[in-house]
């Protein structure tokens, strides 16, 4: 069996690309689960798939992340990976898609948990807002937050793997400047919030060269994190798991000095211990 993909909430599970793609386990938090629950929940994946990554992203609620470390700790398995993730919540459910897919590759449960560090790079997630006056998660200049009063102003926000804000025209038509995109194909996932605007489709994705555009329904999530519920989320990604493949596995492995486990990048998925620095080779004194 594949190496389980768990996450913390429905709003993180998109549908998959296609029927071979795992489906994600669902790890409700202590509002709606009782811990002898969420161990018997645990616990059973941990029987099925072995080993168990759950994404939980740095947004969601203190309690739900000290939970995952509570079930860790009492079933005292090195078995389970926490993986945080500063992405929105559509790019967060992009990613979360995309080790889903691996998971059914031969990758060991090591690399593909320090595998999301890596993919979140090439996952451009962002959104066209109403207003950004309350938007703290992706820095923006006190001008942007005055005009982001004004009636009809709308801007594209760039969160991830840069952050950028743009001034698009009024109506959603045309922009004052153009968000980063990323240089290789992508496709765009889109999911409409009370914004009425079609730059998205009309304005981004012919100038990021998108070969396909997806929508889904918006998270639950997406109108706290970014500050209004006037919104059109949207998240450019690598969509082939060829080239998700081939992008993994061109990353030198190495091997966690404190758990064993299989790692790519510098930091271990399961433990997050980091690679340990090469000591400098001491200077030799000239013989005479």
């Amino acid at each position: 069996m594949p190496t389980a993909i768990a996450v913390t909430s429905p709003d993180l599970v998109l549908p998959p690309t296609d029927p071979q793609t795992p489906p994600a386990a669902v790890l409700p938090g202590p509002d709606t689960r009782s811990l002898d629950a969420a161990l018997a929940d645990v616990q059973l994946l941990l029987e099925r798939h072995g080993h168990v990554i759950v994404v939980c992203p740095t947004s969601a609620p203190a309690a739900t992340e000290q939970r995952l470390h509570t079930v860790r700790s009492l079933l005292e398995s090195d078995r389970i990976a926490i993986v945080r993730t500063a992405l929105p919540p559509l790019g967060a459910a992009v990613l979360v898609r995309q080790l889903r897919q691996l998971s059914g590759c031969d990758f060991s449960p090591g690399v593909l948990a320090s595998a999301a560090r890596l993919l979140t790079h090439y996952v451009y997630a962002g959104a066209v807002l109403g207003s950004v006056a309350r938007l703290d998660r992706v820095p923006v200049g006190l001008t942007s937050h005055v005009k982001g009063w004004l009636p009809g102003a709308q801007f594209g926000v760039l969160a991830g793997p840069v952050a950028e804000l743009v001034r698009i025209g009024s109506g959603g038509h045309g922009a004052s400047d153009a968000l980063t995109g990323p240089e290789f194909t992508t496709d765009l996932v889109l999911a409409r919030g009370q914004l009425q605007t079609d730059w998205p489709t009309a304005a981004l994705a012919p100038r990021w060269q998108v070969r396909a555009v997806q929508e889904t329904a918006l998270p639950e999530s997406s109108p706290r994190w970014w500050g209004t519920g006037k919104l059109v989320e949207f998240a450019a990604h690598l969509a082939d798991l060829p080239v998700l493949h081939q992008l993994v596995s061109s990353v030198r492995r190495e091997t966690c000095h404190w758990c064993r486990m299989e790692l790519i990048g510098d930091r271990c998925g399961f433990c997050v211990a980091p690679l340990p620095t090469a000591e400098p080779t001491p200077a030799t004194a000239p013989s005479r």
